[in-house]
Order: C-alpha cells, then sequence, then structure tokens
C-alpha cells in the first residue's frame, strides 16, 4: 500500500464518521420525540429503556468490533476464505444470543428495573419500552456482524446506507407512532424494532449479491476450533472491557434516578449528546482500526506507524472542534431534544461536563481502533479496569458532596483515565506487533 496521508484516512474516515453516528441516533431520536411530550416521565422511560438495551447490546458489541478486526487482517493478506468466515462466525454466534436475550427476557428486566429503581411514573414507561424492543435483539446484534464486515471490506458506502436507512427509516416511523397515533413510549419501541428488522433484511439480500450466502453458515469450517478460540479471547478482553463502560453507565443513570425525575430527564439529554459525541470519534477509530488491521495483515510496519500518529492528530482536532461546537450551540441543541423549560434549565447547570468530554476522551476513543485493528484487545481490557477503578474512587468520594456535580466529574475522569491508560500501552503494543519501538520507525518527515 502507497503511504498513508491525511487525506487517505479522512477519505475513509468521515463515511465511517457518517455511518458510525448514526447509530446513538436511535436512542436520540427517541429521546427528542418523546421529549417534546407533555410529561418528562416519557424522557425518563425512554432514557431507563435506552440505557438496558445500551447494556445488553454493548455488552456483545464485540461482535462487530472482532468481525471489523479480522476481515480487515484478511483484507490485507488478500485471503478470501477468511473474509467469508470472519463474516460467518460472529454472524451464528449473533443469532444465538440475540435468541437467548429473547427466552430470558424476564429475568433480564426484573435484573435491571432491581438495579436501576427507576421512580414509580418512570417505571410503567420503561417497563413498556422494554417489553417491546427485546424482540429486536437477534437481528440488532446480526446488524453489528452485517455493518462490521461491510466496513472492513472496505465497502464503507453499503454500511453507511444501512445505517442511514435504518435512522430515516426510525425518524418517520417515530413521528408516525408517536406524534399521530399518539402510542407514546410505545410507539417509540416499535419504531426503532422495525428500523432494526428492516435493516436486517436489507443487509442480507446485499451480502447475497455480494457472493456471500447464508449456506456458508453451515460449512464445517465456520467451527474450526482454533480459530474460535482465537475470535472468543479477542471477544472476552472486549467483554471485559464493555462491563466496565456499562458498570459506569448503569451507576450513572442509577444514581441520577435519585435526584428526581427532571434532573434524569436534563441527564438523558446530556448523555446522548455525550453518545453523539463518542461515536463520532468512534468513526475516527473505525479508520485507524481498518488502517492496522491492514498494516498488520500485510505486516507493513510504515502504514501502521503512520497510522497511530495520523490518528493521535485527528483525534486532537475533532475534539477540539466537538467541544466548541457544543458549547457555542448548547441551547439549540437542547431544544432539540426537549421544550421542557425546567429540563433545559438543569441540563444547562451541567453542560459544562458534556463540553470537556470530547477532549478528555478523543485518545481512549480512537486509539481503542489500533487496538481492535490489531486483535491486540488485552491491552483495552487492562486500560478500561483502570479507568474503572478511577471511577470508582471519584464516585464515593465526590457524589456525596457535589450531588449531580459529582457525578459528572467521576465520569469525566473515567473518560480521562480511559485515553491516558489506554496510551500508555501503545509503546508495548508496536513492541508486540513489529518487535520495534514506536518513535525509532517514525522518521521526522511532514505527512500531508
Amino acid at each position: 500500500m502507497q503511504n498513508l496521508t491525511n487525506r487517505m484516512y479522512l477519505y475513509m474516515a468521515f463515511p465511517l464518521i457518517i455511518s458510525t453516528i448514526t447509530t446513538p441516533l436511535l436512542g436520540a431520536v427517541d429521546t427528542a420525540v418523546v421529549g417534546h411530550l407533555e410529561n418528562s416521565s416519557y424522557i425518563g422511560g425512554v432514557a431507563i429503556g435506552t440505557v438496558i438495551f445500551n447494556t445488553i447490546y454493548w455488552l456483545f458489541g464485540f461482535l462487530r468490533v472482532s468481525t471489523t478486526g479480522f476481515t480487515a487482517q484478511a483484507y490485507g493478506a488478500n485471503e478470501r476464505r477468511r473474509w467469508e468466515l470472519s463474516f460467518a462466525r460472529p454472524f451464528v454466534v449473533a443469532m444465538m444470543i440475540g435468541g437467548i436475550f429473547i427466552l430470558t427476557k424476564q429475568w433480564i428486566k426484573d435484573t435491571a428495573f432491581l438495579f436501576i429503581k427507576p421512580p414509580e411514573e418512570v417505571f410503567l414507561f420503561a417497563e413498556q419500552y422494554f417489553n417491546i424492543r427485546i424482540w429486536g435483539a437477534p437481528f440488532a446484534l446480526a446488524n453489528y456482524v452485517i455493518i462490521g464486515w461491510f466496513m472492513r471490506m472496505q465497502k464503507v458506502k453499503i454500511s453507511l446506507y444501512l445505517q442511514l436507512l435504518t435512522n430515516i427509516l426510525n425518524i418517520i416511523l417515530d413521528v408516525l407512532f408517536v406524534l399521530v397515533f399518539h402510542l407514546n413510549v410505545q410507539g417509540v419501541a416499535i419504531a426503532t424494532i422495525l428500523s432494526e428488522v428492516a435493516c436486517f433484511f436489507v443487509g442480507i439480500y446485499i451480502l447475497k449479491r455480494n457472493d456471500i450466502h447464508l449456506s456458508l453458515l453451515l460449512n464445517k469450517e465456520v467451527w474450526n476450533r482454533s480459530e474460535i478460540r482465537s475470535m472468543m479471547s479477542v471477544n472476552v478482553d472486549l467483554m471485559i472491557r464493555t462491563v466496565c463502560l456499562l458498570i459506569v453507565l448503569n451507576m450513572f443513570t442509577a444514581k441520577g434516578a435519585t435526584f428526581g425525575t427532571d434532573v434524569l430527564a436534563a441527564n438523558a439529554i446530556l448523555i446522548q449528546i455525550h453518545y453523539m459525541m463518542a461515536y463520532f470519534l468512534d468513526g475516527l477509530a473505525n479508520a485507524s482500526s481498518l488502517f492496522t488491521g491492514q498494516a498488520v495483515g500485510a505486516k507493513d510496519v510504515k502504514l501502521y506507524r503512520r497510522t497511530v500518529f495520523i490518528s493521535a492528530r485527528w483525534a486532537f482536532i475533532f475534539s477540539l472542534c466537538l467541544a466548541t461546537i457544543y458549547f457555542v450551540n448548547r441551547d439549540v441543541i437542547m431544544r432539540w431534544f426537549t421544550n421542557s423549560e425546567s429540563v433545559i434549565k438543569i441540563a444547562d447547570t451541567y453542560s459544562l461536563w458534556v463540553s470537556v468530554f470530547p477532549i478528555v476522551a478523543s485518545f481512549g476513543l480512537v486509539f481503542y481502533g489500533i487496538f481492535t485493528g490489531s486483535s491486540k484487545t488485552m491491552f483495552v481490557r487492562n486500560s478500561m479496569l483502570l479507568a474503572l477503578f478511577l471511577y470508582v474512587i471519584v464516585y464515593y468520594m465526590y457524589v456525596p458532596m457535589w450531588g449531580n456535580h459529582g457525578l459528572w466529574f467521576a465520569f469525566t475522569m473515567f473518560s480521562l483515565g480511559r485515553s491516558l491508560f489506554l496510551v500508555m500501552y501503545v509503546p508495548m503494543l508496536t513492541k508486540k506487533l513489529f518487535h520495534t519501538q514506536l518513535l525509532t520507525i517514525y522518521p521526522p518527515h511532514r505527512v500531508n
């Protein structure tokens, strides 16, 4: 591959950013639609429901990440059979896990509400949302694999179109079911599940057009023990990483619920804005993962080192842009989500914390792609465990003193810890992959 430049990186990153940022739009649109109804309990109900599904889906988000990492390496090595199998194995696992979610839906719901303990006026709406959305679990998880595979096969436009289809359809159905048919929270859940199902079937059709047939799932190569062991090794590390993230988010939501319905609603809006920022940066991480996977597959040390330094450059630039855009336009952005003046006023009180988020979290979010692209995910696991430890310390020290400000401070320190601890592992990753130090393989000339 020719030398990677800023232009090449951004050419790949921008479609991935657009594709990735559509993911949190499902929750953001749901929150925004019910946020314009007469009762803030609707926002709280959707917020609780969204946290539950973020929990169970993010817990198995490794299905997308491991798919992208292994597929990128197969693409770099130019091995077609590996391309096919890198789709088939996680797809089978995704459908099986989705089925298990449906079978255990009552236990999942009871456990979630036992932990979060939403206010009584919010509980009913959260339960309605959960009871409908759980039926989309197999489709949502399978979509992770389908979209992840297209991304790493450099069919970025297809993954972009699939996610745009999901979100545009979700917006249309949200408006139809909530504002026209007045189904409120139930309408929001129905809209989301129908959008996920549509994405799944369109994705399957496009896979068939690309000569990936579901009959492949019956091939005995799909169940190769050593390959499954390798995939699951990566998946366990990423699952631990996700568990750490979900512990933080669920502690955050559960504690926020104790501060009252309006604070819960305000936090829900700010968290949705945080998701948008995080997924924007995750688009950069996907580009970094793609180029890192190719570098590892082709044993191209030059491509690897350029990916690391260009990733760092654009992580810094985009984090400043996101922070500035949000802080300057925060009132307008919050009014997209709700017209409740009391909720907007509370949200504005804590908006500075959201402005800081992309600056402290950018390196952790973007460099995550470098580690997943190389499939050396034990470093991601370790950095998240350290960040969680930092979060718990700050949480118990400052939430009793500062209330919701203490909650946001703990979350900010967690985000900072993710960045600092992961960047510390970059030299070890470099040495493990190429048996050399990062700085010794990077000449001082300019990368355009």
